[in-house]
């Protein structure tokens, strides 16, 4: 059986599982049911996206433990300009990315995070994307894209580092993807540099 045949079969169970189940892909059916989505996020390649360089993302991600920060602190506002803080999702299981729009790897992935946080909906799990662009209207432009083929329940709460309301207690990100996993107590559980491996949806899952 060839590469391409055993990927699509891949794929194809994926979606047969979620069709029969209705829960989020988990393990390799998530790495090749965010891989699906990102053929499909490929046709949208004919509009204009920033291109702003990224330090290279490794293939894949690097597992950490706890970050030094063992208890990240955000605030800010989100692109819809509602007041938030990452305290306030305490009893929650929580993925922090930090991405931009600029960074393929990072573009690439956000098929597989909405299809998970849907799959989630109703349970203990929040997902919040941190933009590092420097410009603003660059991650509002890709919002709007966004916003022409993503449903609403798929939509997460996304902030921007350079709004004035914005801070937080982890620094700078040399490369992106960088995601945190919290636990419902606030605490880093694992942190990934790079793709978030899939894996990480497994280790969620038994964190609910």
């Amino acid at each position: 059986m060839s590469y391409a045949h055993r990927f699509f079969c891949r794929v194809s169970n994926a979606i047969e599982s979620f069709h029969k189940t209705g829960t989020p892909c988990r393990g390799s059916l998530a790495a090749a049911w965010g891989s699906a989505c990102c053929v499909a996020a490929g046709l949208l390649a004919g509009m204009a996206l920033p291109a702003a360089a990224q330090p290279a993302a490794p293939a894949a991600a690097t597992v950490a433990s706890a970050a030094v920060v063992m208890a990240p602190q955000i605030e800010g506002k989100t692109i819809e300009g509602n007041a938030f803080k990452l305290a306030s999702l305490k009893g929650k299981v929580v993925l922090v990315m930090f991405w931009s729009t600029g960074c393929a790897v990072c573009r690439d992935k956000m098929p597989e995070l909405r299809h998970n946080y849907a799959g989630w909906a109703g349970k203990p799990f929040e997902l919040v994307a941190v933009s590092t662009d420097t410009r603003v209207q660059d991650l509002l432009d890709y919002e709007r894209i966004i916003s022409r083929t993503v449903p609403m329940k798929e939509r997460f709460v996304q902030l921007w580092t350079g709004d004035s309301a914005y801070k937080d207690n982890l620094g700078r990100h040399a490369m992106l993807p960088a995601a945190y996993l919290l636990d419902k107590t606030g605490k880093v559980v694992e942190r990934y540099v790079g793709r978030i491996p899939p894996e990480a949806w497994d280790k969620i899952a038994d964190l609910l």
